[in-house]
């Protein structure tokens, strides 16, 4: 039998756990406190703790930690007052794998004690990646905050978290929920997005959970919905924020039950979906205004991701405008070999506010348009041509950041030149660089180049 471990300071709540949980076939375990319950995990093969989150001498933030660092394959399940629903989420960021509320249905509590089992099951070795490995499904860049965008992936993809992706339009958020899903153990089954802007309000509903034939005019025959196609697979509910306020309340509840009903339909159909959402609106903005409910915004932002503007990256400007060469090359059947250097200069300079988007559909037009072999100045855009601005500032800090950050851009640009064209060998490209191969090597580490 699975020993399932339950922590709490009140005896009658261990009373009433242990005898649900024996009563469902498992051998159970129980501690007043944290540090009785190290005791136990250190003797005794615990599968699952379900621990509350307040008790003496060490609560349940600090058994989640030691847990977490000790325990890694045991999943944990914080019960909490429903004041603390805020903790209980911090608690999930931390690595718990879920929460309940008190007061509790008996039913919510066995449904996830019994996921969290399937998941303890997984042999997730197999899914521990470096960021090098990773699926990256499309993304390119190797500057720092893609290789933490990657080692992000590696750590959340193995498991079952609810993620949240914000982030400027363009930023690549639909890649970033392709890759969670391709690194996940899920990966072989169905991965489902859906564009909640793009659907009318009143279709909403027959969208995500289905109608049965004759539940509306025109419902000719049975239609599953987004989360019937997703089961055992990945949702993606892209622009999440624009769902309408009386759907929200239906989606909380396919999150917290994994059950719904289709338009028209009396059956409760049970669901097994993992959840990855996106939105480039501020949630919490939304739900200080009343546009957005609370409860929902905790439950889609157990893990959020912010992805990047590619301002913030420029080192992957033109890695991301070769490739897109490459690619357009292919689809438009043409033969242009190159972007000119005072080309390259610009685009590094641009702000690029569409983002990663507006290169690319910039890209296609360039390689459509190009004259010769070489993409040149003369066929940008205005405003990729226009020098870049300074920021504004009273002092010399902003000013003197921005020279120095533009510098460094320009030498990472030469160095990773100039290894491209020694083949990569750091000896010959210190020699033409005029520096020593200690001195290239630290410039490459600061630069994010040494793979």
């Amino acid at each position: 039998m699975k020993k399932i471990l339950i922590v709490d300071d009140e005896a009658n709540m261990r009373l009433v756990l242990k005898a649900m949980l024996r009563k469902e076939g498992y051998d159970v375990a129980t501690a007043e406190n944290g540090l009785e319950a190290l005791g136990v995990l250190k003797n005794q093969d615990v599968a699952v703790v379900v621990s509350d989150l307040k008790m003496p001498k060490l609560d349940g933030m600090g058994l989640l930690d030691r847990v977490v660092e000790d325990y890694p394959s045991t999943p944990v399940i914080m019960i909490t007052a429903h004041g603390t629903v805020a903790t209980a989420v911090d608690a999930m960021k931390k690595g718990a794998f879920d929460y309940i509320t008190k007061p509790f249905d008996q039913d919510d509590l066995k449904r996830v004690v019994r996921k969290a089992l399937h998941t303890s099951a997984l042999n997730e070795e197999e899914f521990i990646l470096s960021p090098e490995d990773v699926d990256r499904c499309g993304m390119v860049g190797s500057s720092k905050p893609m290789m933490d965008i990657y080692d992000t992936i590696k750590k959340v993809a193995p498991t079952m978290t609810t993620v949240l992706l914000t982030g400027e339009t363009g930023t690549g958020k639909d890649l970033i929920a392709h890759a969670i899903h391709r690194n996940s153990p899920r990966k072989e089954n169905p991965f489902i997005r859906i564009n909640c802007a793009a659907i009318a309000e009143n279709l909403m509903e027959s969208e995500l959970f289905g109608y049965e034939k004759g539940a509306f005019t025109g419902a000719a025959v049975k239609k599953p919905g987004r989360f019937e196609l997703a089961h055992k697979g990945t949702l993606f509910l892209d622009e999440v924020g624009e769902i309408p306020r009386d759907m929200q309340v239906k989606l909380l509840r396919v999150l917290q039950d994994h059950e719904f009903e289709r338009v028209g339909g009396l059956k409760t159909t049970k669901v097994d979906v993992r959840l990855v959402t996106a939105t480039n609106r501020n949630l919490l903005q939304d739900v200080k205004e009343g546009r957005f409910r609370e409860d929902l915004f905790y439950r889609l932002n157990v893990f959020p991701i912010c992805l990047p503007p590619l301002r913030e990256r420029r080192g992957d400007i033109l890695p991301l405008a070769e490739y897109f060469l490459d690619k357009f090359n292919r689809k438009l059947d043409r033969s242009v070999r190159r972007i000119e250097k005072d080309v390259q200069d610009l685009f590094v300079s641009y702000d690029w506010p569409g983002n990663v988007r507006e290169l690319e559909h910039l890209m296609e037009r360039l390689v459509l348009m190009a004259k010769g072999d070489a993409i040149a100045a003369e066929d940008l855009p205005p405003e990729v041509k226009a020098p870049p601005v300074p920021p504004q500032g009273k002092t010399e800090k902003p000013f003197k950041d921005f020279i120095k950050s533009q510098t460094e851009e320009v030498e990472r640009q030469m160095i990773v030149r100039i290894l491209e064209e020694c083949g990569g060998n750091v000896t010959r490209a210190a020699q033409q660089l005029g520096l020593s191969r200690k001195g290239l090597q630290l410039k490459m580490i600061k630069y994010n180049l040494r793979k």
